[in-house]
């Protein structure tokens, strides 16, 4: 008994030590210096190889690090692992990457702006994993912060939950390889499914100037993605447009600390491409007439669209008819509008010669900002729309069917652009009002309004009003359709006619509403 006890002691203090050992070698391991400062973009890339796994920061064209991506052309690294919101233009950015065949597998949540990257999926040639954009930064963000996995509402139901084709055949174009189905879980009656993080060997972000430290300052909605990638990689590299020297910055107004930062170089060139360049022209603040009958049509969906804003409210809204419907926004009234590309109080169109490079909105036109307004990273960004804190969000749909579910985002084989934000925003629709405005009709004649959507659904019974051009529809998860509004000129027959399901008609129906023009 006593040797027994006294072998067990022995054993006891040999793996104390053993762990104290790894416990040392561990803090040897991640002992930490100061950013090293490169001479170049080149040089600061130099050692990412082939099968590197990458995060580059940016929306859009704002925020990218282009003097980084044009080096790691140069430097011609292959069968790439890309994390980015986007895919770049076919001239810039990402897409220099994809021209050069660079990349493997491009896990992203929007590629319409790079033709290139359609083209190579559609015809096999590269693997691309299209994810939620707010879901996409909430696994950076966890992946930095060692959390493996989460929870989401966003996605149930639709392909990202189910599994989605990740490389297609280049004969048959079927699914090669396809993503794996995600967990399901229920909480509080809610549906979520389970995300894992992501992490990565290298961060390549870009900011507006590092002290000679490492921290970092960004420059208005070029925080993007940027600030989560940079703490969700080994290595971070950051390329900056000034160095200055410790102390010069402010501590309350770092964005991101030397922590996170492993390397710094100050970016060769800047050409800061605008992708759309929106501008308005001073005395001529009124709003256009419509000309022809499709206009006109689309001006009736604007102004119905326009009542639906409310003094106070905090909104989202989508590019195309639910953005122009802001222009009727009364002066009197304050509506606070978010944009997922980090903007918190955002403005019209910058007058010609005012614009901004680093202030667009999620559609990657120039915008302003408006007095009180705010800028915000990515996961920030989103976490405002997945908690529910926006009153509304407005958005475009190509099919709604009867119980409220949305199609917006591809057509199989055809047009594969990305879901971008939208099923983020429409994921809280129990707390934040989602409105869809579409022509009832597609070009072909055929309803968009249906029993079921045929293309894949954004989101699940996510749609609460409908506002086309013929009418205006309620929407409950369980009845279906109620038709509350019907233009001038168009009778409850002809809506029955135009649409593809069958719903119920309001005892109180009312003429459609049109905001007043002062």
């Amino acid at each position: 008994m006593y040797l027994a006890a006294r072998a067990y002691r022995t054993a006891w203090r040999a793996s104390l030590r053993a762990a104290q050992r790894i416990s040392c070698a561990a803090v040897i391991m991640n002992t930490r210096r100061n950013a090293h400062f490169f001479s170049s973009s080149l040089e600061a890339v130099k050692d990412i190889g082939d099968d590197s796994s990458i995060l580059l920061g940016g929306f859009g064209l704002v925020g990218i690090p282009e003097n980084l991506i044009k080096a790691l052309v140069q430097t011609g690294p292959k069968q790439l692992k890309i994390i980015s919101n986007e895919a770049g233009t076919d001239d810039f950015g990402v897409g220099l990457l994809v021209h050069n065949r660079q990349i493997k597998r491009l896990i992203c949540s929007y590629i319409a702006g790079c033709k290139e990257m359609e083209r190579q999926y559609l015809n096999g040639e590269v693997e691309l994993v299209l994810s939620p954009q707010g879901t996409l930064a909430e696994r950076i963000r966890a992946g930095g912060a060692g959390i493996p996995a989460f929870y989401t509402p966003t996605g149930f139901s639709t392909l990202v939950h189910k599994g989605e084709p990740v490389k297609l055949d280049e004969k048959t174009k079927e699914a090669e390889i396809e993503s794996r189905g995600r967990e399901h879980r229920v909480f509080h009656g809610q549906h979520y499914i389970m995300e894992e993080a992501i992490t990565a060997d290298f961060a390549l972000i870009k900011a507006w100037k590092a002290d000679k430290y490492g921290n970092l300052v960004f420059r208005k909605s070029s925080r993007n993605f940027n600030v989560p990638m940079a703490k969700a990689a080994r290595v971070t590299i950051a390329e900056v447009e000034e160095i200055v020297e410790v102390g010069s910055l402010e501590p309350d107004l770092v964005h991101l600390p030397s922590l996170y930062v492993q390397r710094v170089v100050k970016g060769e060139t800047y050409e800061k491409r605008i992708e759309r360049l929106r501008t308005r022209k001073r005395g001529e603040e009124s709003i256009r007439e419509p000309q022809t009958e499709k206009e006109k049509l689309r001006q009736r969906i604007i102004r119905r669209a326009a009542l639906e804003f409310k003094d106070g409210m905090y909104v989202n809204l989508g590019v195309g008819i639910p953005m122009m419907a802001s222009n009727y926004i009364p002066k009197t009234m304050r509506v606070t509008i978010q944009s997922e590309n980090g903007i918190l109080g955002m403005g019209p169109y910058p007058y010609e010669g005012e614009e901004d490079s680093e202030i667009i909105n999620a559609g990657k036109e120039t915008v302003t900002t408006v007095p009180g307004a705010s800028f915000h990273s990515s996961d920030e960004i989103f976490a405002m729309i997945r908690g529910g804190h926006l009153n509304m969000t407005m958005l475009g749909g190509m099919q709604v069917s009867r119980l409220g579910d949305l199609s917006n985002w591809v057509i199989p084989g055809v047009l594969v652009k990305g879901m971008g934000g939208a099923m983020d925003l429409i994921s809280c629709h129990d707390r934040t009002k989602v409105v869809v405005t579409m022509e009832h009709l597609t070009k072909s004649g055929t309803p968009k309004i249906m029993e079921e959507c045929t293309y894949p659904i954004t989101g699940k019974g996510c749609v609460n009003r409908i506002i086309t051009d013929m009418c205006v529809f309620d929407v409950h998860p369980k009845e279906g359709l109620t038709l509350v509004e019907v233009a001038d000129g168009v009778s409850v027959d002809d809506v029955q006619a135009s649409t593809g399901c069958s719903f119920k008609v309001s005892k109180d129906l009312q003429p459609m509403g049109q905001v007043e023009i002062s």
